[in-house]
This record gives C-alpha cells, structure tokens and sequence, in this order.
C-alpha cells in the first residue's frame, strides 16, 4: 500500500510540476526579454535628451572652429553612464571629435533624427548642429553618440537575478504547497482508511465500519460506503452461516478466527513501523532540501547586497562628474554671453567707423586736389573758401563719428574687462547701469522696447562689477528672448534703491509673464521654455548663483500669465 501511494503522489507532483516549470521558464524569459527592450528605450530618450542639453555648445564650437572645446565637450560626454562614444564632425563631414568606442566613418553623409544599430551590440544617435544666426540657420556639423549592449546589461543584471530568484522562490513555494496538499488530502485520509480496515473483527462485523472524517462527497467516501456495504453483505452471510452450522464447525471457525484476528495484528504492526520510517526518511529529505534552500538564498543576498555597493559607488563617480560638466557649462554660457555682446557692438561700431574713414578719404582727395593748384598757381580765393568749407563739415562728420565710436568701447570696454573679472572695486552704480545699457543698445536697437533706470546719482557700491553686469545682461536679454516674444513694444524698468545696510534691485518688465508651475523651476540648471529655440536654461541658474553666492544675497522672482516678471534682489552694501 505505501509503494502504491507513492507512486501515485509521485506521478501527480511529476506531471503538474513540469508544467508549472515551463510556463514559469516562459515568463521569466519573457520577463527579461521586456525588461531589456523597455532599459533600451529609456537610454535612447536618454540619448535625445542630450541632444537638447549639449547641441548648444557644440553647434557654438563648431561655428567658431574651436575643436578643442568639442574636444572637451566630446570627451565629458562619454565620462556619462550611457555614453559608449561620440563623434563630432563638422559641414564637410571630417571628424573634429571622435572620443571612446566608435565606428570608424567612411565619410559618407550621416542620417540623423534615427536610431542606428550597429554590429557588435552598437547602438547610435545622430542629430545635426545648425547655428542661428541673424534669423538664418546654418548647418555646421553633426554629433553621434553610441550606446551598447553592455550598458543595458549592467542596468538590468540586478533585475534578471531578482527575476530568477523570484521563479526559485515560488517553485520552491509551490512544491511545498503541493507536497503538503498531497499529504493532507490523499495521502493521510488514505492511511486512516487503512489503518481502519486492518481493525477489521469478524465477530463483530457492524464495530468495524469505517469512518470518513472529511465531510466531502468524493471517491473516499465512495470507499466508505462501498466497504461499510461489504460488512453489511458480510453480516448477513455469517447470521445465515450460524443457523446451519453445526457446533463443532462453529468451534473450528473460532479459531480460525482467532488465529486470522494475529496475523492482521501482525500484519498491522508490521506496516505502522513500515510506514513510521517511511515518514522519519522523508521528514529528513525535506530538512536537508530547506537547509541548501536557505543556504542558497543567504549566497544571493550576499550577492545582491556588494552588487548594490558597486552601484552606488559609481553613482557618487557620476555625479561628481556630472557636477564638473554644470560648472563647464556655465562657464561657457558666461563666454557665450560675452560673445554674443562683442558681436552687436563691433556691429553698431562699423557704423559710425566706416562714416569716419568716407570723411578722411574725402578730405585726403580735396587736399591733394588743394595741393595741386597751388602748384600750379592756379589755387583762388573761392577755391580756398570752399575746400575750408568742405574741411570744417568733413572734420565736424569725422569728430562726431569717432567720439560716438569711442563712447560705444569705452562702454563695451569696461564691462567686458568687468564681465571677466572677479576683482572688487568701489564704483558708482547709476553710471555703471547706463554704461551696461550702452553696451546693450545693439541688441535692443531693432526693437521698439523701452527700459527705464531708476537709481541715486551718488551712489556707489563696493563689489565685483562684473557681478551686476552679468547679472542685469542676464534679466534684460531672458526678458528680450523670452517676456517679449510676439510683444512688439515692452517695457523694462530697473529701480535701485539704498535699504538700511542692503541694496535693493527691483527689476520688472511687462511681458508675458510664467505660470506658477513654470515659476517653481525658474532658478533649476538647465530649465528653459524654449529648449528647441536655442535656450540653455543657465541664465537665471547663473543669476541665482551670483546673487545668492558671489553677493551673499537673496533673489525673488514673482509673475502671473500676461502680468509679466517682476525680480527683487537684496544684497549687503559693504560701502555702507
């Protein structure tokens, strides 16, 4: 009976086992397989996403063929986790840059906006680097970042493991679910079924009934009753057997039951201690199986657990490094402002430069025509009159010109000296204000907006000019590029006042203001409302950084949608 028993347990947990198996196996790799195409799509929106953090820079240092400064670009952009390499070409497709591991490029045009996939487990990125400028835009180039297999392997190996030790968690569940529900449903119901019918005493057929304990309709009641039947059938034979046999027959079937009812003790015996070191075997094999179970398991978490220390690790690398490239590129966005200031004053410069160089030319021709006729003998009062004419308005013209020439570097000058200078000094604000504005006026020049300076005449601060430059450069141009947008006509106005020991600033303008939501964001590295406009979401980074750093102050900004963006700054006066 017990060989029987556990050939059918056998059976039963063998066939529903393997199918739990399969499926299992099944879904894990699926499982994977998902959990590898969706870590692939996150680092190519990661690799877009780059595209509008670094195209700025690149495109600038393509357009002033400043290959060491791609060079530099190229080579922090493979220091990120999700970069393999990067290869910076410029308009006629010859590399400038070509940092970490890369496909060799056989010259032939690039097709950018798409993902590429490349032998090797290669994955890239290409997008193009067109510069804007006066309106126009000009293609300088095109950047490639490349990816790898590996990358997305590294990202996902804790998942697959958690995976794989889940599935393992769960078999191991099951089968000892399994196991107990065999135990519990089949295979202890079964040995009290036989444990009963080997008390059967046939001089007392009806006391040898068994009994059922599970409630349920099923096959052991079905036994039951079939059995029970049987001794029912059994007693009426031997009630029919006792009034046709003789005593000396009655006395011989005695003992021979006698003798029947030993051999069942035996026989009951025999297999209780059969079936007790049966179930002492297997309790055995199931604390052995535990025992390696949670051996395995305490390995993993080992495991799991250095893995988890080797990632935070390189996250604190990464951050560092990421931190580096924020400094560079506010740096850059600093130089690039600075750029962007000598531009439109060489511009406005060349104006009244060229007029100079008409007027001398002129008055060089009439000198030399002067010249001749009083060699000549020919030179006559009128003549004389004329040419003093002619000179006095040709000298008016060139003096005008050169003054108004001059007035414009003087201006530029010394805010591009204090732009990149961190040197302190005591000068006077309302004059350093206009000075500012005069080297704005370039920028402003095509446009019909107004600013306003409001300022003491006499008052003088102690700090880094350079400081207020960048800072009041910073407001005026984010209120041009992004408050004024489709406002043909604003209106800045800048009021400076003296409060107690602190400069107060109030900068306001009337353009289209920022929602609340775009607010809380405004002073965030690298957050900009025209990120595919060739925003870099570091010039309210930079004034926060200078007021609240370099000015030990406090900046506030305040604005509504169509109620335009109204800054306070408060710094100490050192002067006071």
């Amino acid at each position: 009976m017990a060989t029987v028993k556990t050939g059918l347990s056998r059976k039963l947990l063998t066939r529903v086992l393997s199918v739990y198996f399969i499926l299992t196996l099944i879904v894990t790799v699926g499982q994977i397989f998902t959990e590898y195409l969706s870590t692939k799509n996150h680092i190519e929106s990661e690799l877009r996403t780059l595209k509008n953090t670094f195209a700025e820079s690149l495109t600038r240092a393509n357009w002033e063929l400043n290959k060491v400064q791609a060079r530099i670009i190229a080579e922090g952009l493979t220091k990120l986790p999700t970069i393999e390499g990067v290869q910076v070409r410029d308009e006629n497709g010859d590399l400038v840059a070509d940092e970490g591991q890369t496909i060799p490029s056989n010259g032939s045009p690039v097709q950018t906006g798409i993902m590429q996939d490349h032998p090797g487990g290669i994955f890239s990125y290409s997008f193009p680097l067109i510069f804007e400028f006066s309106g126009r835009e000009s293609f300088v180039g095109d950047v490639t970042l490349y990816s790898s297999f590996d990358i997305i392997l590294s990202r996902i190996e804790v998942g697959i493991f958690f995976l794989i030790g889940n599935a393992i968690v769960k078999t191991a569940f099951l089968i000892f679910l399994f196991m107990t529900a065999f135990k519990h449903m089949l295979s202890e119901p079964l040995a009290e079924l036989t444990g009963q019918m080997t008390t059967f005493d046939p001089e007392h057929p009806e006391d040898s009934k068994i009994q059922v304990t599970d409630g349920e309709d099923n096959e052991l009641r079905m036994l039951q009753q079939s059995f029970n039947q049987v001794i029912d059938d059994f007693v009426v034979s031997q009630e029919k057997l006792k009034g046709t046999r003789e005593a000396l027959r009655q006395a011989n079937k005695k003992l021979d039951d006698q003798n029947l009812i030993l051999e069942q003790e035996v026989a009951k015996k025999t297999a209780s201690l059969s079936q007790i070191m049966l179930d002492l075997e297997q309790q055995k094999d199931e604390l052995i199986a535990n025992q390696r179970e949670l051996r395995q398991e305490n390995e993993n978490r080992q495991y799991i657990e250095d893995e988890l220390r080797k990632r935070n690790t390189e996250l604190a690398r990464n951050m560092e490094m990421l931190n580096l490239i924020k400094d560079q590129l506010v740096e850059s966005e600093r130089m690039a402002s600075l750029g962007g200031l000598v531009a439109g004053i060489a511009h406005d410069v060349n104006t009244p430069i060229g007029v100079s160089v008409t007027a001398a030319s002129y008055l060089n021709e009439r000198l030399v025509s002067l010249r001749a006729a009083f060699d000549d003998k020919t030179l006559s009062n009128k003549s004389m009159n004329a040419f003093i004419d002619e000179a006095e308005q040709a000298s008016a013209l060139l003096l005008s010109n050169l003054n108004r020439a001059s007035d414009l570097i003087a201006s530029f000058k010394q805010v591009a000296v204090d732009q990149t200078s961190e040197a302190e000094r005591l000068f006077n604000l309302n004059s350093y204000l206009h000075e500012i504005l005069q080297s704005l006026k370039p920028t402003f020049k095509n446009t019909r907006h107004q600013v306003n300076i409001q300022c003491p005449a006499d008052l003088e601060i102690l700090c880094a000019p350079g400081v207020i430059a960048q800072i009041v450069t910073n407001m005026m141009i984010n209120s041009l590029m992004h408050g004024f947008e489709h406002i043909e006509e604003g209106h800045i106005s800048l009021a400076v006042s003296r409060d107690g020991g602190h400069i107060v600033m109030e900068y306001q303008d009337d353009g289209k203001g920022m929602s609340k939501e775009a607010l809380t964001h405004l002073f965030d590295a690298f957050y900009t409302t025209r990120r595919n406009q060739g925003g870099s979401g570091l010039g309210t980074h930079i004034v926060f950084n200078l007021v609240t750093q370099t000015l030990d102050g406090s900046i506030e900004a305040f604005s509504e949608p169509e109620k335009g963006l109204r800054y306070v700054i408060r710094f100490p006066d050192k002067h006071a």
